[in-house]
């Protein structure tokens, strides 16, 4: 009778355990490399958010100011609320600084419309090193639309009510503004105004 070695099965045993701690390696190293893709797209994706913002948000800042400029003239207040405005700067430059702010540059900046901005952002740093061929040079890209949107309404004053009658402002949740052509001291403030935020 042929007597079985006490160590045979350990050693069959040891190359599959082997093969299973590599499998589990290979495994770690592809979620590393899963999170780190993930990490930079989201980094770029904040930096497109930003950059986009930003751009929307001078832009509105403009808006209001050119408003305080007419607002004896009430007839010209809808121009500005709707964003048709001459002589507005444009406000990529904002757009730029913040994605360097968060690591990127901005590939594209254009304003969409009147009262919006498109960014297309690349991330600064690659992805880096993985068990993934060529992340090494791999860039995360994302892109961002920022809205700006009117918050008032108001009806101009009728024929007989004078030029010194300036019509209510109604702006976000019922806000009632009743400016006093006599003391403009106390006006809206640009987030009174307008409201910006990301596109859904």
């Amino acid at each position: 009778m042929t007597r079985r070695s006490p160590y045979g099965d350990a050693g069959q045993a040891f190359p599959i355990y082997i093969m299973v701690v590599a499998g589990l390696l290979f495994l770690a190293f592809a979620y590393l490399a899963v999170g780190q893709a993930a990490a930079s797209r989201n980094g770029a994706q904040t930096a497109a958010d930003a950059a986009a913002l930003a751009a929307a948000q001078d832009t509105r800042d403009q808006l209001a100011d050119k408003w305080v400029q007419v607002v004896l003239d009430p007839t010209k207040w809808q121009d500005i609320f709707d964003g048709n405005v001459p002589g507005l700067t444009p406000s990529c430059e904002r757009a730029y600084e913040l994605a360097a702010q968060n690591d990127a540059h901005v590939e594209i900046c254009q304003p969409t419309g009147l009262l919006a901005y498109d960014v297309d952002v690349q991330s600064d740093e690659p992805v880096g090193d993985s068990i993934v061929p060529g992340t090494e040079g791999m860039y995360a890209r994302a892109s961002a639309r920022a809205v700006i949107e009117s918050l008032c309404t108001f009806e101009l004053p009728g024929a007989g009510a004078g030029d010194d009658v300036l019509p209510r402002l109604t702006c976000k949740d019922n806000v009632d503004w009743d400016l006093d052509p006599d003391d403009l001291t106390i006006l809206p403030e640009p987030e009174d105004l307008f409201d910006v935020h990301l596109a859904d």
